[in-house]
């Protein structure tokens, strides 16, 4: 029994189990039922919205790139990455990963995506830009070329890129740029980076007569194969590159300025400016510069044209005539200064003691904005020109010379003339009166209303030949002379009309002298002077002239006649005085000075004696030189060996400088070393004890230069004007008759003598002598002869020695 109920109770258990089981599993299964259909529902609903989302994104050609760290993924688009990816290049794109791919070929398409990409992934920045790629052909557009616009964010630690297909070439024009580039009128194009045409505006397609891009790029037309040329170039140094070519267009000749310039490193853009019209009127600027040259040539005045850098571009024929400038140094086109510096040497250019300030001038006119003031310059041969100086139209300065010395003698001698005739009708003595062809007067002067006593007021109501001749009739009775003289008014036969002179004798005693002159507007100048004075005067000097001579022959004769006087005795006396020093010597000191001071005055007197006589021959202009090439160094040497004796007893150095032993001079040896002689005396005399006299020789062009300074005993400013004239005492504070004589041999040389003193301080005589072309110098040779031997220095000097310098 117990047995049966643990049975039963067992069996009722299992039973209430199962049971319990089958409710549960029946109510999980209507629970999960329950659920499923919720979920069917629901990924019905997620399935529609998929569907709609990747249509959506298919229509609009996106594609969609997760980045995270270094991974890349597709979320969507693949067909649209499939495309971008062909239009970027990219090959075995059938692998399920190319993703990463695409990103990298976006960063290498410029450095603005590189740099853009870059900051997306490390930094999380936003970025957007667009990518002009090349097309394979299996995009929805016909024509290779498509436009990629990427758009890049960040969630998180994940980058986001979306990318989309703007178009085709369709979209390159739809940029601002492109659009503005498809209305120029220039040819423009874009050549990728195999050199290969991508874009042209339609101002290209019409150059090359193409119907379309397409047209083009399948026939393989071109602009210029040079331009190619030239694209290529630029790719491939990735810089700029321009020339110019001329081509057809249109069935015309036309110049192009060709210019490629690199965008990116994918693509160079090329455009062609048409400068057809420039090349033109560059060619006519040629054509007028040549026509305006030659005239230019064509002209009498000199015209030069300096250009910016101040070089000369262009000169004339007249201009190389007038400067007397070689063609070949023209040629060369030296600058503005160097031209003055040329003129300065052949000594063209005006006389001007700054010539670096009258050069610095000449060069501040290359600023000029206008045309400067007319200018003239005084050319050391006496010509006179005209400067004109105008800025270039093409930069630079124009400068116009225009020789004057003929116009200015010409405007001098009229204007000679007018104040002539205004001083002969107003202030002259003579009584002038001009009368016309028809007799009538037409000007006369108040002395002729005082010669014939008569009043203006009559003169002018008459004006009439025949009247005024009436008037004049008390004065000469003669009518035979008024109707002659009224003749030679009226008639218009060029020899009566013969300039005539006479004299006639008026009723008081006058004796008047009439003159007749004819004017090239045909009337007749008439003049009467009184000249009873001159014949007077006249015979007074015929006197007088008479007496003169008498009183010159009387003169020389005295001056010959003294000479030959005074030379007599003084022969005896140098003479005897010789005898009694030649006995003496060895004896009495005293006796000897005394005999030496006789001699050195006798020699003195002598030197007097030649020196009056030379002067009364250069008085009576009778002396003459005779000119011949002697060497600077005798004449120089003979005068010092003159003066040495007075070198040794003043205690005094000659100095010399300057002098050259082969420099050879053509003067009058003679004359020229006495004037040396008496400058040197006169310089001894003057300097201080144990002084210097220097003698300096130098050159300037042809001029050679012979300064005699001393220091000691200067001239008083009050003798200074007057120390070259004649007969001078010394008592006085003057020289005697040296310097005056030295002036007259210098001027019978055609130069000339100055002065240069200080009171107290000494002097400086300088001797001035032109066309002395073959005189030598030598800055560095310098001898001194000393008081202590001077015979033995002049003969150093003599042979070559002595510091003297023989240059050839």
């Amino acid at each position: 029994m117990a047995m049966e109920s643990i049975a039963y109770t067992a069996a009722a258990g299992a039973m209430t189990l199962a049971l319990s089981t089958t409710y549960l599993a029946w109510r999980m299964r209507r629970r999960l039922t329950s659920s499923r259909d919720a979920l069917k529902t629901d990924l019905g609903v997620k399935d529609t919205m998929l569907s709609e989302l990747d249509a959506a994104t298919s229509a609009f050609d996106e594609a969609f790139l997760a980045v995270e760290g270094d991974a890349v993924r597709l979320v969507w688009g693949d067909e649209t990455l499939k495309h971008c990816a062909q239009a970027l290049g990219l090959r075995n794109i059938a692998d399920a990963d190319f993703a990463p791919r695409v990103v990298e070929a976006l960063g290498e398409t410029s450095p603005e995506a590189a740099m853009g990409l870059k900051r997306l992934i490390a930094e999380g920045r936003s970025c957007r830009f667009e990518v002009f790629a090349e097309g394979s052909g299996s995009v929805v557009t016909a024509t290779p070329g498509v436009t990629l616009v990427v758009e890049g964010k960040s969630s998180g630690a994940t980058a986001w890129i979306r990318l989309a297909i703007a178009g085709g070439k369709a979209s390159l024009s739809s940029g601002p740029f492109a659009q503005m580039a498809e209305h120029l009128p220039a040819p423009c194009w874009i050549c990728a980076r195999d050199g290969r045409m991508v874009w042209a505006n339609d101002a290209w397609l019409k150059a090359v007569d193409a119907p379309s891009l397409d047209a083009a790029l399948k026939d393989n037309i071109s602009l210029d194969r040079t331009a190619d040329a030239m694209v290529t170039e630029a790719i491939d140094s990735r810089s700029r590159r321009e020339g110019y070519r001329w081509l057809t267009v249109g069935g015309q000749r036309r110049s192009f300025h060709i210019i490629a310039e690199p965008l990116n490193d994918a693509y160079t853009c090329a455009y062609a400016i048409d400068v057809t019209e420039a090349e033109d009127s560059r060619e006519a600027l040629k054509r007028h510069a040549k026509a305006h040259d030659e005239t230019l040539n064509a002209l009498e005045d000199a015209v030069a044209i300096f250009g910016p850098e101040k070089q000369l571009m262009f000169h004339n024929l007249a201009f190389e005539k007038l400067w007397d400038l070689e063609p070949a140094w023209l040629a060369e086109r030296p600058t503005h200064g160097e031209w003055l510096d040329r003129l300065r040497q052949k000594r063209r250019s005006p006389e001007t003691s700054d010539y670096a300030g009258f050069k610095a001038r000449e060069l501040e006119f290359y600023g000029l904005t206008h045309t400067a003031d007319d200018e003239m310059w005084t050319l050391p041969d006496g010509r006179s020109m005209r400067v004109v100086r105008q800025p270039h139209p093409l930069g630079g300065l124009l400068i116009l010379f225009s020789d004057k010395t003929g116009e200015l003698k010409l405007k001098a001698q009229f204007n000679a003339l007018i104040q002539v005739q205004k001083a002969t009708l107003d202030q002259l003595n003579d009584a002038v009166s001009v009368f016309g062809s028809d007799g009538r007067i037409r000007l006369r002067n108040l002395s002729f209303e005082k010669f014939w006593n008569l009043r203006g007021e009559d003169i002018g109501a008459i004006a009439d030949f025949a009247e005024i001749s009436e008037m004049c009739l008390p004065l000469v009775h003669d009518r035979g002379f008024w109707s002659e003289l009224k003749a030679r008014i009226t008639d218009t036969d060029p020899l009566a009309r013969a300039p005539q002179s006479g004299e006639v004798r008026i009723s008081d005693g006058r004796l008047a002298q009439w003159r007749t002159q004819p004017l090239p507007d045909g009337a007749t100048l008439v003049a009467f002077s009184d000249i009873t004075a001159t014949r007077q005067l006249e015979k007074a000097i015929e006197a007088r002239d008479e007496a003169l001579n008498e009183s010159v022959r009387l003169k020389r004769d005295f001056v010959a006649n003294v000479s030959y006087e005074l030379r007599t005795p003084l022969t005896t006396i140098v003479g005897y005085a010789d005898l009694l020093h030649a006995q003496n010597k060895g004896q009495d000191p005293k006796q000897r000075a005394y005999l030496e001071s006789i001699q050195s005055a006798a020699q003195e007197l002598a030197r007097s004696i030649d020196d009056v006589l030379d002067m009364a021959q250069i008085d009576a202009g009778e002396m003459s030189i005779t000119l011949s090439d002697v060497r600077l160094l005798d004449v120089v040497a003979e005068a010092g060996a003159r003066q040495a004796e007075a070198f040794k007893a003043r205690g005094v150095q000659f100095d010399y400088t300057g002098v050259r032993e082969s420099g050879m001079i053509r003067v009058d040896a003679r004359r020229l070393g006495q004037c040396l002689e008496h400058l040197l005396g006169n310089a001894i005399r003057n300097a201080s004890n144990g002084g210097a006299v220097r003698l300096k020789a130098t050159k300037d062009g042809d001029n050679l230069e012979l300064e005699v300074s001393y220091a000691g005993r200067g001239i008083p400013y009050h003798m200074q004007a007057h120390i070259f004239d004649r007969y001078v005492g010394r008592e006085r504070g003057g020289p005697g008759l040296g310097l005056a004589l030295v002036k007259a041999l210098v001027e019978l040389h055609e130069g000339w003598i100055t002065l240069e003193s200080e009171p107290n301080e000494g002097a400086s005589f300088k001797i001035h002598l032109p066309n002395q072309s073959g005189a030598g110098q030598s800055t560095t040779a310098e001898t001194v002869i000393h008081p202590a031997a001077p015979v033995a220095i002049m003969d150093r000097l003599e042979s070559g020695d002595g510091g003297i310098e023989d240059v050839a």
